[in-house]
């Protein structure tokens, strides 16, 4: 019996998990395309620019030994003819394809002068050319950093912590934060010295400074941009239809809403229009998601909706502290948190224990669970898709 051929684009968090996921079965052939010879721990790059982790693993360490490696970039997507073409090489033929292409991080073109000073701290390539460019920098140059979401927080901590002069310019320091957990992440920044802008925007970034929006200018010796995510362009550039920010659309089985031999995993998917928080704590639960998808399909079966729980964000300032704020089922913060010693130890056993998910999941495929969220997300898609019908 010939077996059914699987094609997993993108082999971060969530593409090394549904590929691991989907070798449960004997009569499947997975094929994964990644761009990088490498595991990259995106959760980590604040980490890797300061020198204190590599944030990558060897592939042989993650994925299970059934599922073949091919090391290219996917460059279009022919759903009719269910091929994936490929940079060099010929095209893979699929008969399911997950699309787990995760985020970027790019620089606002609409800001002048960022895409040529501005360093984004979202892809492995880019956080190496960071980490050049703050080896040629005197540490007690001026290091901007843009951006109070987790990522901003967590590098401004980390070059804070190494005696780095930071300052972090952002609308609001950690706006998916309460109140308090916000506190608690202001009080440590400001403890290793960071200097924080709030409420301003930045207008302008040179070599050597940014202004910002009211006039003022920053000397920067080097300019950090978290400020924003993206997604790929190949789902778009494919004639599949996305989102407004380029996410894959999906039904609530994360199934291609153009094509069912396509599922969605991670950041770049939106189901119903109507996607979940980039995250690595939802990408994981949503890419078993996808897997099952299609491992019901193959059976036979009907796939199961998402619908994953979230029980809070893990945020490291440094090494030595950190916040862990809760949060409900449906993702929304709570009045209540943990901060200092205790709440570092917890985020690094979370960065350690997403790895040792992936690698559990290689070894005894299915085994990987994650809580189930309550009603909220049902109540969610079905009001999408009341709307959509209404239009």
């Amino acid at each position: 019996m010939t077996a059914t051929r699987i094609v997993v684009i993108g082999g971060g968090y969530a593409g090394v998990l549904a590929a691991n996921r989907l070798s449960q079965r004997g009569d499947v052939d997975i094929t994964l395309v990644n761009p990088r010879p490498m595991f990259v721990e995106r959760i980590r790059l604040h980490q890797l620019i300061v020198g204190n982790h590599s944030a990558t693993d060897e592939f042989a360490s993650v994925l299970a030994e059934t599922v073949r490696l091919v090391v290219d970039t996917a460059e279009r997507i022919d759903a009719d003819a269910h091929q994936v073409h490929l940079r060099s090489g010929e095209p893979l033929t699929y008969d399911y394809l997950v699309y787990s292409v995760g985020s970027t991080a790019p620089v606002p073109a609409t800001v002048p002068g960022a895409d040529r000073f501005a360093y984004p701290l979202g892809e492995w390539e880019t956080a190496r050319h960071l980490t050049g460019r703050l080896a040629e920098t005197p540490t007690d140059a001026p290091i901007v950093v843009v951006g109070g979401g987790l990522t901003g927080i967590e590098a401004a901590g980390e070059l804070a912590e190494t005696g780095r002069h930071v300052t972090l310019v952002t609308d609001v320091v950690g706006p998916s934060l309460a109140r308090g957990g916000r506190r608690s992440v202001t009080k440590r920044l400001t403890r290793l010295g960071v200097t924080l802008v709030d409420g301003a925007a930045v207008a302008s970034v040179a070599a050597d400074h940014v202004v910002l929006s009211d006039g003022r200018r920053l000397p920067s010796a080097a300019t950090v941009w978290t400020a924003g995510f993206g997604v790929p362009g190949l789902a778009a550039e494919s004639g599949l239809r996305t989102d407004r920010l380029g996410r894959l659309l999906t039904d609530e089985t994360l199934t291609c809403i153009d094509d069912p031999s396509i599922v969605a995993a991670g950041d770049a998917a939106s189901p119903s229009g109507v996607p979940l928080r980039m995250s690595c704590q939802l990408a994981m639960p949503l890419a078993a998601c996808a897997a099952d998808t299609v491992l019901a399909r193959l059976d036979g079966a009907t796939p199961r909706a998402i619908n994953p729980a979230s029980v809070g964000q893990c945020i490291s300032v440094g090494r030595r502290a950190g916040t862990i704020q809760l949060s409900r089922f449906d993702d929304i913060a709570v009045p209540a948190h943990l901060g200092g010693r205790a709440a570092a130890a917890i985020k690094e056993a979370v960065c350690a224990g997403t790895v040792t998910f992936l690698r559990k999941e290689a070894r005894s495929p299915g085994s990987y669970f994650w809580p189930r969220g309550g009603g909220r997300r049902r109540r969610i898609a079905r009001a999408a898709h009341e709307a959509q019908a209404a239009r």
